[in-house]
């Protein structure tokens, strides 16, 4: 992974409580799924865990992304290439198996997106193939417990990759534009090359194309400056918050806008330095690891893999006119810390709760009996004081 130096962090005060082709379905048998994503919902939030949890699923080999479906759910296997179903009844049952994929360390099949375009739904995959990491997508068919993913078609392609450092988060936006992490594949110096794609978080179209209102004419680049950022998220406000991997010192949490500039490798976590957009919060790298990223109820959930925790992260006010950081507005609690080991994806699970998946089989972790496993985590309001 990272090399890792002697650090520690004063944390701000804690503000929560202790490859088959197939026919389209017809419309009435087709998964539920948003055609672009809206913005998290505003809820009663924040939120916490109660510390109740309820295991979906068990055996996962290396999961790295959950996309949820209406009553399905889809996980990627990094390693095998396979895009599992979790179906309606529970049971979990192979999807489809990714074409190209070119599993070694940290790379294989990541991240998965959907999105639906006039009658056909469409499964987006982030893969690293034998020349590079790149996006595809598929046609979504059958129905709710058997679901099927037709022939792959390459959306945007030719990110460097490496044994790390690959990214590999993708999502789309409220705007219903493409979102991909793409690490810097251990060349520290592509974060800051702008006409490199690596070190960055682009946007493009659901074709690949270049969005005309890029920061940057002509160029897929919407920020720069990242060292391995694997999760991002909206809030109800439409402003995006991204998770950062970094070396020695410092993982972050960024609030990205358009042509930022997080600093890697100049800078890591919070250095005041006018150059670049300080994290909105930090944390010591043997608290954190932080891969996958969401909201429910107004509140922020971080998975950790080397701390095997999950963060819960508020904002409790908006960004001051400005303000290049968050710094003494955002505070983080951690909950279930070693408890189910490494943490790699969350995801808002139906009725107010969260889903998340460990990631104990990835080489790095102790797997236990039953991992790796899909886990319900129930949430309350919080109740301050």
């Amino acid at each position: 992974m990272r090399g890792r130096g002697a650090a520690s962090a004063v944390l701000a005060a804690a503000v929560l409580l202790t490859g088959c082709t197939t026919s389209a379905p017809p419309p009435s048998e087709r998964p539920t799924g948003p055609d672009t994503p809206a913005p998290a919902p505003t809820g009663t939030g924040p939120v916490f865990p109660t510390g109740a949890s309820t295991v979906l699923a068990t055996g996962l080999d290396a999961p790295w992304s959950i996309l949820r479906l209406g009553d399905s759910t889809l996980l990627s296997y990094r390693d095998t290439g396979q895009i599992m179903e979790l179906t309606p009844s529970g049971d979990l049952r192979e999807a489809a198996v990714v074409p190209g994929v070119d599993p070694g360390g940290e790379g294989g099949l990541l991240g998965l997106a959907a999105r639906s375009q006039d009658e056909q739904h469409w499964i987006y995959a982030y893969l690293t193939s034998d020349d590079d990491n790149r996006v595809v997508r598929m046609p979504l068919g059958g129905s709710p417990g058997n679901l099927t993913l037709g022939s792959a078609e390459v959306v945007i392609e030719g990110f460097a990759k490496a044994g790390n450092h690959n990214g590999g988060r993708i999502a789309f936006g409220p705007d219903g534009m493409l979102y991909i992490t793409v690490g810097d594949a251990g060349n520290a110096g592509s974060a800051q090359d702008k006409d490199a794609l690596n070190g960055k978080i682009l946007r493009v179209t659901p074709t690949g194309d270049v969005p005309q209102d890029n920061p940057v004419d002509g160029s897929a680049v919407w920020s720069l400056g990242h060292r391995n950022p694997q999760g991002i998220t909206w809030d109800a406000d439409g402003r995006m918050w991204a998770s950062e991997f970094g070396q020695n010192t410092w993982d972050e949490l960024n609030l990205i806008e358009p042509g930022n500039n997080y600093g890697w490798p100049v800078v890591e976590g919070q250095a005041g330095n006018p150059d670049f957009v300080d994290p909105a919060y930090q944390w010591s790298t043997d608290e954190a690891s932080p891969s996958g990223l969401t909201i429910v109820d107004n509140t922020l959930f971080m998975a950790a893999l080397r701390g095997q925790r999950l963060w819960v992260i508020l904002d409790g006010v908006h960004v001051p006119e400005g303000s290049s950081g968050l710094e003494g507005v955002v505070t983080a609690s951690a909950y279930f810390e070693g408890e189910v080991g490494r943490i790699r994806d969350v995801a808002p699970g139906p009725d107010g709760t969260l889903w998340l998946i460990t990631n104990n089989t990835d080489g790095r972790g102790s797997p236990g009996a039953d991992d790796d496993r899909l886990i319900e985590i129930t949430l309350a309001p919080l109740v301050e004081g």
